[in-house]
């Protein structure tokens, strides 16, 4: 074994600038990449320190899961306390507050349900039950799930008793989702990130958007080595604190689509 080792780091050195590259895995919930950012950023990461960052990119439950099975050196996802909880855990040191944008509400521009003249996301949830309009779920145990979840239960829907109704589940990512939305000419819950990246809109578009409740933070922690003794740490402290930097900021800052930011980093109210 030990033979086997020598070897292998005698074969790093020699041939270091195509086998053996700095890397991390990032994983990390949908929305980052499907808007685009992980285009934009991570070569601006490699370009300054060398490392190539691996992106699996999932629901934030499925990502969160993944990093608790020590499969991965990073995780980046939006559902606050489900990253407390994993902070607690330990299964980071320390969670840190990333960038921000919101979710929005979204539907067919005839709007059936009269959303957009409600005056909360609560209220305009409400009014879809209350006129039984369709509405395309992600039902992923994702973080923009967990947060259609929770303005349900705010607007006192239980949406298990009208699933395969009105409320569809589609149990997919968000591009999926808005896709099933238009074509069933339903309402659906969406980062704005996404939403703004989306090419298929049809006749969709926000209906409903800016309640406090429908802020959308994003959490960056390193795995930590403690629980997950081969994480690579080194290099995912390294990509955690260049992102939350004041330069990282800049670059997440700047990242636009169509003239519109996408993101905004907020690491300093940590």
């Amino acid at each position: 074994m030990k033979i086997k080792i020598i070897v292998l780091l005698i074969f790093c050195f020699v041939n270091s600038k195509v086998y053996c590259q700095e890397k991390i895995i990032i994983q990390s919930t949908t929305s980052t990449k499907n808007s685009g950012f992980y285009h934009f950023i991570l070569p601006k990461f490699k370009k300054e320190t060398g490392i190539i960052a691996h992106v699996v990119a999932v629901g934030t439950g499925a990502a969160i899961k993944n990093a608790m099975n020590c499969d991965g050196d990073v995780l980046l996802v939006h559902s606050p306390k489900r990253e407390i909880k994993f902070v607690n855990e330990g299964f980071s040191k320390k969670r840190f507050k990333l960038m921000y944008n919101d979710f929005v509400l979204i539907g067919p521009s005839f709007d059936p349900a009269n959303v957009k003249k409600q005056i909360s996301a609560i209220e305009a949830f409400r009014q879809i039950a209350k006129k039984q309009k369709l509405f395309a779920s992600r039902g992923d145990n994702s973080g923009t799930h967990s947060r259609e979840k929770f303005i349900w239960e705010k607007a006192g829907v239980i949406t298990k008793i009208y699933s395969g109704k009105w409320y569809r589940e589609t149990g997919s990512g968000m591009g999926t989702t808005i896709n099933v939305a238009i074509g069933m000419g339903g309402y659906t819950l969406s980062d704005r990130a996404t939403w703004i990246k989306f090419g298929n809109k049809n006749d969709f578009k926000i209906l409903f958007e800016g309640d406090k409740i429908l802020f959308n933070q994003y959490g960056l922690m390193v795995i930590n080595e403690l629980k997950c003794p081969m994480v690579n740490s080194k290099n995912g402290k390294k990509f955690v604190d260049w992102m939350i930097s004041e330069k990282g900021q800049k670059i997440i800052n700047s990242y636009k689509v169509k003239g519109k930011q996408l993101f905004f980093g907020n690491a300093k109210d940590n």
